[in-house]
């Protein structure tokens, strides 16, 4: 009798391990799979830089001047109606997440859709993040307490955060194309954290503690949530001037894919002028080239084009200064809500044809290009 159930006990024991080792096995097929889709971004992105840098715009396909996406309806663009493609790079954001729409009013649904649709036709997505404080605050500038240390391990926000960080892998994780594979994306959290407008800003926490946050979220993100197909990036504002600066709020070369810059206001009149805008993507160039990563140009722009050509004359002068600033990956501009704040000329607008003079330029590749 001991001997039968010894033998039952070893034949479940040999039963359990076998599916427990399929399980693993799937699991880790999985892995792999996800980390080729990042790294075969990331391979893209390296392969096109020979080519020229890529054109962005952010919620280029949701909305424009005069016009809004409507679920399932044509694509419109208000990049495509001037130059004929695309941009190569889609810009999104997640702030609001958890509800039906973002900061900017565009929902949720809409925007998954439209990264899906922007991915099979050849773009490449990057999304931000301008997160709600999860003490119930409603805005990324809401700074009048300091959380950060709140949202780490054993901190009070702790499980708040997770939350919110669960919303963010569900978003991530219904990015699939029509074969059922997850698309890969680019992810940029936290960004211009040497700024104190956020509350994740330099005078709302420690360079430590900003650390902390962004190791935590992308720990959480690939390793708890498994969403390895994250291309991630880092990208402080302007406010640098050597390579330590840049560095001060760096959480490793583990946690970072893409090395950025935000940089509008040197191109103004109270900014540092345009060889400033040049130094300063030289030096991100330089340490990203060290490192073996990805230089870009994460955000930048002119609102209202009250300067006609913004593009060719000062935009353009600084992408193509020199053989560093040649390298970077891509440059991305801000959003066309309406025609009392937009990046992107609108047809009549002064600024159109210096628009498209730029977007012409060999080494300015959309959509058309990059698919070519």
């Amino acid at each position: 009798m001991h001997r039968i159930v010894l033998i039952i006990f070893l034949a479940g024991a040999v039963i359990f391990g076998a599916w427990a080792a399929f399980e693993k096995t799937e699991s880790t097929s999985d892995k792999e799979v996800n980390q080729a889709e990042s790294g075969a971004l990331i391979n893209r992105l390296e392969k096109l830089n020979g080519s020229g840098i890529l054109f962005g715009h952010q919620d280029d396909l949701a909305y424009g001047i005069g016009w809004k996406y409507q679920s399932g309806g044509k694509l419109d663009s208000d990049v495509k109606r001037l130059t004929g493609s695309f941009p190569a790079i889609l810009g999104w954001d997640l702030g609001g997440i958890g509800t039906d729409k973002n900061l900017d009013g565009v929902l949720f649904q809409n925007m998954k859709d439209l990264i899906i649709r922007g991915d099979a036709l050849g773009a490449i997505n990057t999304l931000s993040w301008h997160p709600f404080l999860p003490n119930d605050a409603t805005s990324s500038w809401d700074t009048k307490t300091k959380i950060v240390k709140e949202l780490l391990p054993e901190g009070k926000y702790h499980q708040a955060f997770n939350d919110k960080l669960d919303e963010v892998a569900h978003f991530f994780s219904a990015l699939k194309n029509k074969e059922g594979k997850p698309i890969a994306v680019i992810f940029r959290p936290w960004h211009e954290m040497n700024g104190s407008w956020f509350w994740w800003g330099a005078k709302h926490c420690s360079p430590e503690e900003f650390k902390g946050l962004f190791i935590y979220t992308v720990d959480y993100l690939r390793n708890i949530k498994g969403l390895n197909n994250l291309v991630i990036a880092y990208s402080p504002d302007r406010m640098f001037d050597d390579k330590a600066s840049y560095l001060t709020w760096y959480p490793g070369d583990a946690y970072v894919d893409i090395l950025g810059v935000d940089n509008y206001h040197d191109f103004t009149e109270n900014g540092d002028g345009p060889e400033a805008v040049v130094n300063r993507l030289k030096l991100v160039v330089d340490i990203a080239s060290a490192k073996g990563k990805i230089a870009a140009f994460t955000e930048t722009g002119s609102d209202k084009l009250l300067d006609s050509s913004w593009y060719t004359q000062k935009l353009g002068k600084a992408l193509y200064a020199n053989d560093l600033t040649k390298k970077l990956a891509y440059v991305l501009v801000w959003r066309n809500r309406d025609k009392e704040h937009f990046y992107v000329p609108f047809e009549g607008h002064p600024a159109q044809q210096d628009f498209v003079e730029f977007t012409n330029r060999k080494d300015v590749l959309l959509l058309n290009d990059i698919k070519k």
